[in-house]
């Protein structure tokens, strides 16, 4: 296939549809929007069926009211998860995330990367994030400044050669135990 066919990509301002639930997540692969299974396993995965099978319609549900007075509004965490089931669905054999997590809290995050740390085995995931508590878990971290590569390794390897990324570390850290 196509190197589009084979990349997932999640933004931080990801895309919200006014539209039925199965639809915002089948526009991931548009030609296996009929495959409601398949919609169904991605729900799952992405932990969104949790809150689906509580509305009226479930799949049928539209969201958003701009369009459609009957249309439910999700929060953000739950759009979130429509769009993680999105970039499943697709089944893309790279994963790019960009900030993907940016509109909930770092416990928060660090709960639902564990899960996807499984989820997307056996696939290449690049995260792009400022938030170090979830990047600790990747096997190999690039830590940009400037627009250059400054530090390159694993978490431990970098807090070992104690640049950079860890004097960020330990800011985030320090902050993170005030709260």
């Amino acid at each position: 296939g196509s190197l589009y066919e084979n990349i997932g990509v999640i933004f931080q301002d990801f895309m919200k549809y006014e539209a039925l639930v199965e639809e915002n997540i089948g526009y991931g692969e548009l030609g296996k929007l009929r495959k409601k299974s398949e919609i169904h396993a991605a729900s799952v995965r992405a932990g969104a069926w949790r809150f689906i099978k509580n509305l009226e319609k479930q799949y049928r549900t539209h969201v958003g009211k701009t369009l459609h007075e009957e249309g439910v509004e999700l929060s953000a965490g739950q759009w979130q998860k429509i769009a993680l089931a999105r970039a499943f669905f697709k089944n893309a054999q790279i994963l790019c995330l960009d900030e993907p997590t940016a509109a909930i809290d770092a416990k928060s995050e660090y709960k639902l990367f564990q899960k996807f740390e499984k989820l997307t085995r056996n696939k290449t995931t690049i995260l792009i994030s400022h938030r170090l508590s979830t990047v600790r878990m990747a096997d190999r971290i690039v830590v940009v400044h400037r627009g250059k590569i400054v530090e390159k390794g694993s978490h431990k390897e970098l807090l070992r050669k104690d640049g950079l990324y860890a004097k960020l570390f330990r800011m985030q850290a320090e902050g993170y135990l005030e709260n």
